[in-house]
C-alpha cells in the first residue's frame, strides 16, 4: 500500500468518527440521587431542601418543598450538580399550606429514602405532644426536639427542630416516618440553631404534610396518592 492511499484512508475514517460523534451529540449527564433533605436549587437562584421524592397515582416520580421556594412553572435542578441542567419542574403549590410539588424526569433522578443517613420509610400522623421530631435541612443538617403541638395557623405544628434559610421544605420525621416539612422560626429575633448542648433556640414551625396531602387529593393535583420512595 502506497503512502498516499494509507493517509486517504486514515483521513476518511477520522472524518467517518468525527461525523458520528457529531450526530451522537454530548454524552447524556448520569441521573443524580435526590431524597428528603437534599439540597436543591429553584430557577437557578433559590436555595431550598426537597421533602420526600416518591410517586403519585399517576405514576409519575414526584417531590415536595416549600411554596415559598418557588411555585408553578418553576424548574429545580439538584444542588451541587447544577451544571447538568434543571431535573424537575414544580406542578402545583398552595402558598397558605406552603407546599409545592415537583414532577421530576425518572431519567434525570435516582430516588433514595436515605440521605446522609436520615430514612424516610414512610408517612406518619401529626405528631402529639412530647413526641421527638428529626429534620435534615441543606443548610442545618440533622436535628431533633420534642413538639410542643399545633401552631396557630390551620396545618401547623411547633417542634423544637432548628432551621435557617435554605432549610425550607426539610423532611419532619417521627420515628422515621414523614410527618411534615419545615416552614420557618416560630419567633423572629431569637436564635434558630444552638444545638451543641441543648437546644436554647427557637422552635421551628412545621407544615403538617398529612394537611398538605389532604389539600392535594381534595384538588385532584399532582402528588396525590402520594407514596415515599421505599414504604
Amino acid at each position: 500500500m502506497t503512502g498516499h492511499r494509507w493517509w486517504g484512508m486514515a483521513a476518511s475514517m477520522c472524518a467517518a468518527l468525527g461525523m458520528s460523534l457529531l450526530l451522537a451529540g454530548p454524552a447524556a449527564a448520569a441521573p443524580v440521587t435526590l431524597g428528603g433533605g437534599s439540597g436543591i436549587v429553584v430557577d437557578g437562584d433559590s436555595y431550598c431542601t426537597l421533602t420526600a421524592i416518591g410517586t403519585d397515582d399517576r405514576g409519575d416520580m414526584v417531590g415536595f418543598t416549600s411554596a415559598h421556594c418557588g411555585g408553578p412553572g418553576a424548574v429545580v435542578a439538584a444542588e451541587g450538580a447544577e451544571g447538568a441542567g434543571p431535573v424537575g419542574t414544580m406542578v402545583a403549590g398552595n402558598d397558605a399550606l406552603d407546599y409545592a410539588v415537583i414532577r421530576f424526569d425518572p431519567a434525570k433522578v435516582t430516588p433514595t429514602n436515605n440521605v446522609k443517613g436520615f430514612i424516610i420509610n414512610g408517612l406518619a400522623p401529626d405528631p402529639a405532644f412530647g413526641d421527638v421530631a428529626c429534620k435534615l435541612g441543606r443548610t442545618t443538617g440533622y436535628s431533633c426536639g420534642v413538639t410542643w403541638g399545633p401552631g396557630q395557623d390551620p396545618g401547623t405544628i411547633v417542634n423544637q427542630v432548628c432551621g435557617q434559610p435554605g432549610d425550607s421544605g426539610a423532611p419532619v420525621t417521627v420515628n422515621n416516618k414523614l410527618v411534615g416539612m419545615l416552614h420557618g422560626a416560630f419567633t423572629e429575633g431569637l436564635p434558630t440553631c444552638i444545638i451543641k448542648f441543648i437546644p436554647l433556640h427557637t422552635p421551628a414551625v412545621t407544615m403538617s404534610f398529612n394537611t398538605q396531602l389532604a389539600d392535594i387529593v381534595a384538588k385532584g393535583r399532582p402528588g396525590s396518592g402520594f407514596v415515599p420512595f421505599g414504604a
